[in-house]
């Protein structure tokens, strides 16, 4: 069991690093909150069926736990994406290595143990992330890197507040219902930021929502679930080191970003 909560924990990771260079292509032609709504709109089509398809499933649309899930969640995505429009794939992904040690922290407030071993870690990773903030040189605004930032104390909410949800026998029943809320909650945010969203995209555009939609969404908070309910917090936290592993990758090889240590040491 254990295996498969790692093995989705490690998915999870994957897909949300390649939803970074995946909204760089859409961040040309959309705004970010335009962005997310449709991200979100496409995984709450796939959503909808597993959210409706059993009594118990949509009981949750009545549970607090729930409900609060997913609104933390559509506005974590509003602003992470408000922050990468004003930074580079590299560091706004670098920037997310500092989600581990949030976590750590946390959990060990709530009572669950933490091992030398995860501290160490997540230690290394915050170091890191500080020096990319500290003095980040032309790889981002001071407004993107503070809106990256808030949005990974919103992320930690989220993840607080899914520890206190419902178990149900349908695995996909507690993140289709927190993707659907997610989306009624992003709605009325993007319509009163910048209007409806334009649908007259590029094939490339619509590309990347769909990747978005399915993969760093829809796949991604399911997986994230499904294992993150198997491990205890700290030792989930680690596996999201992997997104920014991806989206730094990606974001050199794909955008020509500098690199994290080389832009901040040619500023020094």
């Amino acid at each position: 069991m254990n295996r498969l909560a790692f093995l989705a924990l490690a998915v999870a990771g994957l897909f949300w690093g390649l939803g970074f260079p995946l909204g760089k292509l859409v961040l040309r032609e959309v705004t970010p909150a335009h962005m997310v709504l449709l991200r979100f709109a496409v995984s709450t089509i796939v959503a909808l069926p597993f959210a409706l398809a059993s009594v118990e499933a949509r009981a949750l649309f009545r549970s607090p736990p729930v409900l609060l899930a997913g609104a933390f969640y559509g506005l974590a995505f509003i602003v992470q994406f408000e922050g990468l429009a004003g930074v580079t794939v590299t560091l706004a992904a670098l920037l997310v290595g500092a989600m581990p040690a949030l976590i750590a922290v946390a959990a060990h407030l709530m009572g669950e143990r933490v091992s030398r071993a995860s501290w160490i870690g997540v230690a290394a990773a915050t170091t890191g992330a500080a020096l990319i903030a500290g003095k980040p040189g032309g790889a981002g605004t001071a407004i993107g890197i503070a809106l990256s930032l808030l949005s990974l104390l919103i992320f930690l909410t989220w993840l607080l507040v899914l520890k206190r949800v419902p178990v149900t026998r349908p695995a996909m029943a507690v993140p289709a219902v927190t993707l659907v809320v997610a989306t009624v909650t992003i709605l009325p945010i993007a319509l009163f930021l910048h209007g409806p969203p334009p649908l007259e995209l590029s094939t490339s555009t619509w590309a990347g929502i769909l990747g978005q939609g399915l993969l760093s969404t829809f796949l991604a908070t399911a997986a994230w679930q499904y294992g993150a309910t198997r491990v205890d917090s700290a030792s989930a936290g680690v596996f999201i080191n992997i997104e920014p592993l991806v989206g730094a990758t990606l974001g050199i090889g794909l955008f020509g970003d500098p690199a994290g240590g080389r832009s901040c040491w040619a500023g020094c």
